[in-house]
């Protein structure tokens, strides 16, 4: 992997729009996008994504910012328990949001095609690459590029509405009166 390409292991996934590309507001151009969190005693995955944000910001250095860096530098890296305070899934962790106009490849741990939100969702584990970008558009920054996607472990899911419909309905019975 090149300095700004990355892996992580190891992190939970939430806001997982990977299946389907959305807009973060009206009218807007559709991405992939997640958001990794990654708890603040994790110092190796810190360690790699510093490293990551780093190099691409001295590429930024290099080829956008005129070697200054932004009056308006973004860091993609963001601490949960001050942008996310309310959310107990951010708290004691750092966080990411990556995105990309490229839909995900999505893997279980045995390397099968994960094609459905119900085996991949927002409060689930795995890896990720994720590939850091200086950007200029309006204020300058480091983005993060949403790679590719392994599952490795089942988590609580976030966000509400985690149960299935067939779950909710279980012990329902219907009968043709019930068509009305």
């Amino acid at each position: 992997m090149s300095e700004t390409k990355v892996m992580l292991k190891g992190v939970r996934f939430s806001y997982a729009h990977v299946f389907e590309p959305t807009a973060a507001e009206e009218g807007g151009e559709k991405k992939y996008n997640v958001s990794v969190i990654i708890p603040k005693d994790d110092k190796a995955n810190l360690k790699i994504v510093k490293a990551g944000i780093e190099a691409a910001k001295q590429e930024g250095l290099a080829t956008k910012w005129n070697g200054k860096l932004p009056k308006k530098y973004e860091d993609p890296l963001k601490d949960g328990d001050e942008e996310k305070e309310d959310d107990p899934a951010y708290v004691g962790c750092m966080y990411l949001n990556a995105k990309s106009k490229r839909k995900p490849g999505i893997i279980d741990r045995n390397k099968q095609e994960i094609v459905n939100d119900d085996e991949f969702y927002s409060g689930c584990y795995g890896f990720i690459t994720i590939n850091f970008y200086p950007y200029d558009k309006g204020t300058g920054g480091v983005a993060a590029g949403l790679g590719n996607i392994m599952k490795t472990k089942d988590g609580e899911r976030l966000g509400g509405g985690g149960v299935s419909a067939s779950t909710d309905f279980a012990e329902v019975e219907v009968d043709d009166n019930d068509d009305l």
